[in-house]
């Protein structure tokens, strides 16, 4: 199927392992069978197509989310992370760090950081406040800086 990887892709990276990657894949194309003659030819099919993944990515851990938490502390930790430190880094070992993250960090750093979902759009869709997707995408981005320091240490130590 001409749009079975694009798919595949954006759902590996909500999933946290490839098996869960696979099943919220089968979710979607059963409800772009569905929901077809819902497509009204606005904007491009994969477009919508992909719309339906992330949805279906987003429902499948939203159970989990009732576990967030609205912290209103000020944010200050450097969550920046160099370009050097990822240089020579496979895409596998990124991907698998994003992975690891727990469900909701992993799904806000993902709908904001590469899918462009602003603060307000992840709160509505998620039913959680601003400020608690604003402390989760940085609790995400802190986490993977660690992972990315300790991965790049336990090299140098070889």
């Amino acid at each position: 199927m001409k749009y079975k990887q694009a798919l595949f892709n954006l759902c590996l990276k909500y999933a946290k392992n490839q098996a869960e990657a696979e099943d919220i894949l089968q979710d979607t194309f059963l409800t772009i069978f569905k929901k077809i003659k819902t497509y009204k030819g606005q904007g491009s099919f994969e477009g919508w197509m992909k719309r339906i993944a992330i949805n279906k990515s987003i429902d499948r851990y939203k159970k989990d989310l009732f576990v967030f938490t609205d912290i209103k502390e000020e944010i200050t930790d450097d969550t920046a992370i160099d370009q050097n430190e990822v240089l020579g880094m496979s895409l596998d070992t990124i991907l698998g760090f994003v992975q690891a993250l727990p469900s909701k960090y992993r799904l806000t750093f993902n709908m904001y950081e590469l899918d462009d979902y602003s603060h307000k759009e992840i709160a509505k869709i998620l039913s959680i406040s601003e400020g608690t997707s604003k402390s989760n995408l940085h609790r995400a981005k802190v986490m993977l800086k660690e992972m990315i320091m300790n991965n790049k240490e336990s090299k140098t130590v070889r």
